[in-house]
């Protein structure tokens, strides 16, 4: 087993959430996750990271699956400029790869803001540290996992 789902897993259980990691093959589109567990595409939340131009540091945008950010409204959030993030910082700042970002279990604190439209699901799916892992959860304890920010910021 990965340290990445093992981070996820132990958060998981921390929380006193149950284990429902599954393997499911291919993950790394929103698309192919929901196709996998058999869910609507806007109840994968995906986990998008910009770079602050000002901090340098990693911004977390939790998104449904159907959704794209909007790099403006993602930007006025963060009250500054966002650009993109690249694997060494995304690595640095969560411990994560790119095509398997938790929005759970990162090894450092990171702003985050989350879609309203994964509210409106009594659960949704993330990725579990891989790009063939995924978990459910609430939106509440996924808000609360967090500590994102409901914002709009899609477009």
């Amino acid at each position: 087993m990965s340290k990445s789902l093992k981070r996820v897993r132990a958060a998981l259980e921390a929380a006193n959430l149950p284990d429902g990691i599954v393997e499911v093959g291919v993950a790394r589109t929103a698309a192919e996750a929901a196709s996998s567990v058999g869910c609507h595409v806007d109840q994968i939340a995906k986990s998008i990271i910009f770079r602050g131009e000002e901090d340098g540091l990693a911004w977390l945008f939790l998104t449904a699956g159907g959704n794209q950010v909007c790099a403006d409204k993602a930007s006025k959030l963060a009250k500054q400029t966002l650009g993109k993030a690249d694997a060494t910082l995304i690595r640095a700042q969560t411990g994560f790869a790119i095509g398997g970002v938790s929005p759970i279990g990162h090894l450092n604190p990171i702003n985050a803001f989350i879609d309203p439209r994964l509210t409106e699901f009594t659960e949704v799916w993330a990725a579990a540290g891989t790009p063939r892992h995924v978990f459910p959860l609430s939106p509440k304890d996924l808000l609360e996992l967090t500590k994102a920010e409901i914002a709009d910021f899609t477009t």
